[in-house]
């Protein structure tokens, strides 16, 4: 029996009519990313780096989401092989890998990815759910077609090496995360800072030279809108647990006398 995989993140974003949007499924909650997965969003962002979630959660979260069109993207803790392998192996056909600040970096996330003699993949198909357990004829010939890379541009460094690294052969696109790009220069919480704005400008410029698709994490409406019109292709526009944590306030704030506060910063 052969079976065959869903369509990866990058063909998605090369049959894309409009930017596409998505969120970030933060809880580790496989019934939340079920309500995420139904939402008629593009895509679900899965995130190791920044949450509670493990191998197991991510796991579960696949399986749920799989039952949807949405497309699931896995965001690993880091660019580390093993950590890469093993998220693979799972299943995940579509990954971010954070804080690539240079091509060097660029092709160590591409080599994680593929097998050997052109990568360093550990090989385990007829163990893991990537092949759905040798069931997918010809995976470890085609493996990387059944793999998207994205990786995160979110340093000074890696704004001014942005076209060095959507130029890396295997990048399939580049996502800008304004919150540490903004850290890393000096603006700290600032991510609509006028610097950092500008960053982000540039970052779009380069990655698009190079031929590649450029995203971009924009929790606040305007800013996305304004990042849509500047020529993003997709756009990451809310996380579960910050919209539990808004709306939840906004109950407070609406019945309980007295609890109103200053809003906080979505993101």
């Amino acid at each position: 029996m052969s079976l065959r995989l869903s369509s990866t993140f990058r063909e998605r974003l090369a049959e894309a009519s409009r930017p596409l949007v998505g969120m970030w499924a933060c809880s580790g909650s496989p019934l939340i990313a079920e309500v995420d997965a139904g939402s008629g969003l593009d895509w679900l962002l899965i995130d190791m780096e920044h949450s509670a979630n493990s191998l197991e959660s991510v796991l579960v979260q696949l399986q749920v989401v799989a039952a949807y069109p949405i497309a699931p993207v896995v965001r690993v803790p880091w660019g580390d092989t093993v950590a890469i392998k093993q998220v693979l192996d799972l299943g995940a056909q579509n990954l971010l890998v954070p804080m690539v600040s240079s091509a060097d970096e660029a092709r160590a996330a591409v080599a994680a990815t593929r097998y050997p003699p052109v990568g360093v993949r550990g090989v385990g198909s007829a163990l893991a759910r990537s092949a759905r357990w040798n069931r997918v004829d010809g995976y470890l010939g085609d493996g990387a077609t059944h793999v998207s890379l994205t990786v995160q541009v979110e340093t000074a460094a890696a704004v001014e090496h942005a076209a060095e690294i959507a130029a890396v052969e295997g990048i399939d696109a580049v996502f800008v995360g304004p919150s540490d790009l903004a850290a890393s220069m000096g603006h700290l919480g600032q991510q609509s800072h006028p610097d950092v704005v500008d960053a982000v400008h540039r970052t779009f410029a380069a990655v698009k030279a190079a031929g590649k698709p450029v995203g971009v994490n924009a929790f606040d409406p305007a800013v996305a809108d304004a990042y849509i019109a500047q020529g993003a292709d997709f756009v990451a526009v809310g996380a579960d647990v910050a919209m539990l944590a808004r709306s939840s306030e906004a109950l407070a704030a609406r019945f309980i006398p007295d609890s109103a506060r200053a809003a906080r910063a979505s993101y």
